[in-house]
């Protein structure tokens, strides 16, 4: 057999047995985490449902408000966050796909040309040569192709790739995340401003009733029925009632500048007009189990494949304790005339396997290896609070939901008590039967009941948003 048949076939041989290497990372298993049964905090409001029940709809559409959920459209195109998250997956998608393609033989092609001399004489395109035989000069032509692979005898490279996909799969999280995020506050920013504009009209309406009671006390002063303090007393009441509004106004600004941001819009461009009438709606969440919180958030889905990925950086570090292999090989021309690049005899090849090993760095494998198995540990830990972290979310916002219910129907009670009594009392002042401190007490008393009211409402429906968030919302694993 001809030597370099048997180079081939010596090479066809390592590439099958380099092929058939095996990986020395460890096996990935998902941390384990609490098991929790049922929320403890969920109790009988709440309708039982599947796990996905939110996942494949748009959640903000259960407060049916066609503006909030125009709103919450723009987000998805136009929020900066969201935009930035969007780029860091493509990143990291375009990051494994750099890892891939290090499976595979990488090919090159090279080709140039040279003239060359060494005296000042003039002659042909390719050799001169003077009368004294002093100077001479020529050109050269190459072509080269050449190809080289890494075979992943022991899964260094495909861990690599591993570690990237899975830092890709948390990059898409860490997108639903942002996305979600982004939605619960807009959510919650659009639902506290039509709170504003509830508040300005319940206040507006007061206003107009202490405009009213303080004509009819400047009438009975002015009859002589009642002393100067009645009057001052009534534009006392009615000045500070002016300056809440006037706060409330600040507030609503506020927070239509706070969506003009969330929806991509410089806030001076930005108007969003009061309802003429609120009429909010407190959804009812489905909650399911808790086992499914572990599917549908996206932090605890980023934290799982943080995990992933450093468990296969194991693998890396542990894969250099291992010698690396190397396959090349080339085929290559050289001449004086492009005419006769491509001839027979002008042609080169080459073929060539490599190994190296590590016989001693001090233990620097050793403690990158160890650095790696920290590192996993780490977001181990993480992974398990993030999980904690959610269960406790959910807790909360069940608990605050069950209480809101309950004060919701308590403030109306006590709003429309005050009514009754402030009515009473105005009735008879009017008569001469009280003073007029006992009517502004009254009256604070109901303003302050109906506008705590507006809140509960309000808080129900802001915590509504927040359950919802902790839940996962409607992100899609």
């Amino acid at each position: 057999m001809r030597p370099n048949k048997l180079i081939l076939h010596a090479l066809a041989a390592a590439v099958v047995l380099l092929s058939a290497g095996c990986a020395v990372g460890p096996v990935y298993q998902r941390p384990a985490t609490p098991e929790v049964v049922a929320y403890k905090s969920a109790g009988d409001w709440v309708v039982a449902a599947p796990a996905d029940a939110l996942e494949r709809g748009p959640w903000w559409q259960l407060f049916n408000d066609p503006v909030l959920n125009d709103l919450v459209a723009r987000v998805e195109v136009s929020n900066q966050n969201v935009a930035a998250a969007v780029a860091a997956y493509a990143q990291a998608r375009a990051l494994v796909a750099e890892q891939r393609a290090a499976l595979f033989p990488s090919v090159t092609l090279n080709a140039g040309a040279t003239r060359s001399g060494n005296g000042g004489g003039t002659g042909n395109a390719n050799t001169n040569v003077n009368a004294a035989g002093g100077n001479r000069s020529g050109s050269n032509y190459q072509a080269s192709l050449g190809a080289s692979w890494e075979p992943d005898v022991w899964g260094r490279l495909q861990s690599l790739g591993n570690g990237a996909a899975a830092n890709a799969a948390a990059s898409a999280a860490d997108l639903a995340t942002a996305r979600l995020s982004a939605q619960g506050e807009l959510a919650v920013n659009y639902l506290s401003l039509r709170q504003q504009d509830a508040q300005k009209a319940l206040l507006a309406s007061t206003l107009a009733g202490y405009e009213r009671a303080l004509e009819i006390t400047q009438n009975r002063y002015t009859a002589g029925i009642v002393a100067k303090t009645d009057v001052l007393q009534a534009q006392t009441q009615l000045a500070n009632a002016r300056a809440d509004d006037a706060g409330l106004q600040r507030t609503r600004a506020q927070l239509e500048n706070a969506i003009a941001v969330l929806v991509g819009q410089a806030p001076g461009n930005f108007i969003l007009a009061p309802v003429p009438e609120w009429k909010p709606t407190v959804p009812e969440v489905p909650v399911g189990v808790p086992s499914a919180l572990l599917q549908r958030r996206p932090d605890i889905a980023a934290a799982e494949r943080r995990v992933a990925s450093a468990n296969e950086q194991i693998g890396v570090a542990k894969a250099a304790y291992y010698p690396s292999f190397g396959l090349n090989a080339s085929i290559g021309t050289s001449a004086s005339r492009v005419a006769d690049l491509f001839s027979a005899p002008a042609a080169l090849w080459s073929l060539g396997l490599s190994a190296a090993q590590v016989l001693f760095n001090g233990g620097a494998i050793g403690a990158r290896v160890d650095g790696a198995t920290a590192s996993y540990d780490q977001t181990v830990a993480r992974y398990r609070q993030v999980v904690l972290t959610a269960f406790q979310n959910v807790e909360d916002q069940l608990s605050a939901t069950r209480v809101l219910q309950t004060q919701q129907a308590l403030r109306a009670q006590a709003s429309s008590a005050a009514d009754q009594v402030e009515q009473q009392v105005l009735n008879r002042y009017r008569s001469g039967q009280v003073s007029y401190t006992e009517v502004i007490t009254a009256q604070t008393t109901a303003l302050n009941a109906r506008r705590s009211l507006v809140q509960a409402t309000a808080d129900r429906q802001t915590t509504a948003v927040a359950l919802i968030q902790s839940l996962g919302g409607g992100w899609i694993n």
